[in-house]
């Protein structure tokens, strides 16, 4: 029989044990009250959900910063040489949202509370922590991006670099893979998406939103951080869409068992032949729930075959 309502400690228990090897029949000794099609479905429908429970493995951030423009002095509006003289105000990081893949919980900070908004040495110390402990960063672009401006922030401040860590870019995956019309976060999620697309502005629309945060508006320090949040989720699950595209990681070497797991958490494949290069043939699986193909090490021509093909 199935049961209509799992604990947080049980599900961390079955994800404990499931790690552990065991099938989902031999799972049912621990679980006397369910059939192994109710254990398997609650495994990943909570995957799915996005519900956190204690798991082994990788340790993946989300991140998103928005930054305050530069002042400068100009005398034109088109294609302008700005020297460094007529610097006024540097920019600076105004908020940013971040939040652990798998998590509910979204981690939030901005300036808003400072007699200079552009004062961002104690939210750099908070994300500055934060990629300290992860292993890897998803980003929209954040390989030009979020990421060398945190670098540049952080080592303006006196600061270490953070433990180093691989980053996962979903702008590089789709050009990579695909031919949208537009690799923006907006477009994307608006055509992939179904639950979080980009937001648009709403009270503060294109640049009023940053000046009016400049300036102290409450209001508009709201709308940021609603912004900023939404660009996490929308992006978080634009990545989850993406992932089985996506050869930029293996997961399982962040883990110590011999359990192979896919970049969406699946540890249920399917045989779909063999992969072929000019000097070997390999077998590859299909995850059986997100479809990201994955490929064995051995080469199953043997020595001798190898030794005795011409080169191409």
């Amino acid at each position: 029989m199935s049961r209509k309502k799992w604990t947080q400690e049980e599900l961390e228990r079955l994800f404990a044990l499931r790690q552990t090897g065991k099938s989902w029949d031999n799972l049912t000794e621990d679980f006397p009250d369910c059939t192994p099609n109710a254990l398997r479905k609650a495994f990943y429908n909570t995957m799915r959900a996005g519900i956190e429970v204690k798991k082994p493995g990788v340790k993946v951030l989300l991140v998103d910063i928005e930054t305050a423009p530069m002042v400068v002095y100009a005398w034109g509006l088109f294609d302008q040489n700005i020297g460094l003289e007529q610097i006024i105000e540097d920019w600076a990081v105004l908020s940013f949202s971040a939040k652990w893949l798998g998590s509910k919980e979204i981690i939030y900070h901005d300036n808003r509370n400072k007699e200079n908004p552009r004062d961002d040495k104690d939210i750099l110390k908070i994300i500055h922590s934060l990629l300290d402990e992860c292993d890897c960063v998803i980003t929209q672009n954040g390989k030009r991006f979020d990421i060398p401006k945190l670098n540049a922030r952080f080592i303006a401040h006196g600061m270490q670099p953070p433990s180093s860590y691989r980053i996962i870019d979903t702008l590089r995956i789709a050009k990579a893979n695909f031919a949208f019309t537009s690799n923006k976060l907006a477009y994307m999620t608006d055509k992939l998406c179904t639950f979080y697309k980009k937001l648009t502005h709403k009270e503060f629309p294109g640049f009023d939103l940053w000046k009016q945060c400049l300036a102290g508006n409450k209001k508009a320090w709201a709308e940021m951080q609603e912004y900023n949040n939404h660009d996490v989720l929308s992006m978080e699950e634009l990545y989850k869409i993406l992932a089985p595209w996506d050869k930029t990681i293996n997961f399982n070497v962040y883990s110590d068992d011999f359990i192979n797991r896919c970049s969406c958490g699946n540890t249920e494949f399917k045989p779909t032949g063999h992969h072929y290069t000019n000097r070997g043939r390999y077998k590859k699986y299909k995850c059986t729930v997100c479809g990201k193909e994955h490929r064995d090490t051995q080469n199953l021509l043997s020595k001798e075959k190898r030794k005795d093909m011409k080169v191409v």
